[in-house]
């Protein structure tokens, strides 16, 4: 008799063979369909990163053992600390301005009703390549206001409030009235007296960029107590044209310009030159030299050096955040979709105003998805490259260095390959935390 179980149970049967056959050749189908891609797995994934593990250990040539100089220059290569200080920057700032931008368009574009459009809007940018984006922001970025949207906006915002000059280029000419006073300005050579008129002729300034405004220069007209008198521009087309010191009748006046009457270094007097180029000064000019100011040739402002070496960085991290602004935006709205709005109109309810209701209900509850967006960007710029490479000039690219970019530069352009397989594994160590961080919160969501 076969033997009773301690408790008085009835013996629990064994399992028949054909269960086990079966769970065993599930298991063998299950490995078979996995085979597939686990030698892909290896063949892509594995075998590079082991491969790279082991060439960072040896030197340029891959014969000789390095031991860990290579994982050395990483901390001593200027050009490689660059680039770290500079990932740095890109970890610190684009995935909190990308997330802070996407809470901020999920949030706003639930009240308006082209909500939708608006969302489309912004997300489209991820549907261009990096390559592309690259293209179209070193355009966005061109240091000429008349290319670059960049600076023609702020030159617009700039000269709205500080006008430039329209004669950057003038100075005087041959046997002119006018010589240097220092700082850019010109003066007259003789004091000037009432009744008698004044010829303040310049050269310099090409006819294409005189002022739309600008006429036929007049000659001036004696009045008797004032001081009268043409500023020009001096010169008519073609070889042996035009009279010197003349106001000739295809010659431009100065529109606009200043004109100023000294004593004893004071200004006395002032006016500014009218379309034709005549000006008039009171009797209190009499006896005085007449000054032209600097601020009559400051030179026109261009706009900032968008990729010169002080904001190459920051002006790519706004290229990248334009992009992935709308990939933040679109996982952040999905997370708000799910937000129970019982809790919402409960705070509002409690006397909570819209600024409190989104920052202590609406954040808090947004807060895995905002951790979601913000890690998977981290790891994202940790391998930037392809902006910086495109968008970052010859001159500047140094100063915008990343350490994908300085990995190409080793392995490719300096022909370094132990190095640039050090900088892999460094990019890889400072991956995977981040990937863990995510993982771990990924595995505390599902077991709630």
């Amino acid at each position: 008799m076969p033997p009773a179980s301690a408790a008085g149970a009835p013996p629990v049967p064994a399992a028949p063979a054909s269960h086990k056959s079966v769970t065993g050749t599930r298991k063998t189908v299950a490995a078979l369909f996995l085979l597939p891609a686990l030698v892909l797995l290896g063949a892509l994934v594995v075998y590079p990163i082991g491969y790279s593990v082991v060439r960072s250990f040896y030197d340029q040539s891959g014969d000789g053992f390095a031991g860990v100089d290579n994982y050395r220059a990483l901390f001593t290569d200027d050009g490689i600390r660059t680039a770290l200080k500079n990932n740095i920057v890109w970890v610190v700032f684009a995935p909190a301005v990308s997330t802070a931008l996407g809470l901020i368009f999920a949030v706003l574009t639930e009240r308006v009703r082209w909500g939708t459009a608006f969302k489309l809007v912004v997300f489209m940018p991820m549907a261009i390549s990096m390559l592309a984006a690259g293209i179209i922001f070193r355009l966005v970025y061109d240091q000429d206001p008349d290319k670059g949207v960049a600076n023609a906006v702020w030159v617009g915002v700039h000269d709205t409030f500080a006008q430039s000059s329209a004669f950057p280029k003038a100075h005087p000419g041959r046997e002119s009235p006018l010589e240097a006073a220092g700082g850019g300005a010109f003066v007259t050579r003789e004091p000037v007296r009432a009744g008698e008129p004044v010829t303040l002729p310049l050269v310099g300034v090409a006819p294409d960029v005189m002022p739309d405004d600008a006429e036929r220069a007049a000659v001036p007209v004696a009045e008797p107590g004032k001081v009268t008198g043409t500023t020009w521009q001096d010169f008519t087309r073609g070889k042996g044209v035009g009279t010197l010191g003349g106001v000739d009748a295809s010659e431009l006046g100065y529109a606009g310009m200043r004109i100023e009457a000294v004593k004893d270094g004071r200004v006395v007097a002032s006016t500014t030159a009218a379309d034709d180029g005549t000006f008039t000064l009171p009797a209190a000019a009499d006896g005085a030299l007449l000054r032209l100011p600097a601020d009559n040739f400051k030179e026109p402002y261009n706009g900032l050096e968008w990729l010169g070496p002080s904001l190459v960085t920051p002006a790519i991290i706004g290229a990248y955040v334009w992009m992935w602004a709308g990939f933040a935006m679109v996982l952040i709205a999905a997370g708000l979709a799910s937000v129970p709005r019982e809790l919402l109109e409960a705070a509002r309810v409690d006397g909570a105003n819209e600024w409190q209701v989104f920052r202590k209900v609406t954040v808090p509850l947004l807060a895995p998805v905002l951790a979601v967006v913000a890690v998977t960007l981290m790891i994202n710029v940790l391998k930037v490259f392809d902006l910086v490479f495109i968008i970052a000039p010859g001159s500047s690219q140094d100063d915008a260095n990343v350490l994908a970019l300085e990995l190409y530069r080793k392995g490719f352009a300096a022909d370094q390959p132990g190095i640039a397989s050090a900088i892999a594994v460094f990019l890889l160590l400072l991956v995977i935390p981040v990937m863990w961080f995510n993982i771990r919160r990924l595995r505390r969501e599902v077991r709630r």
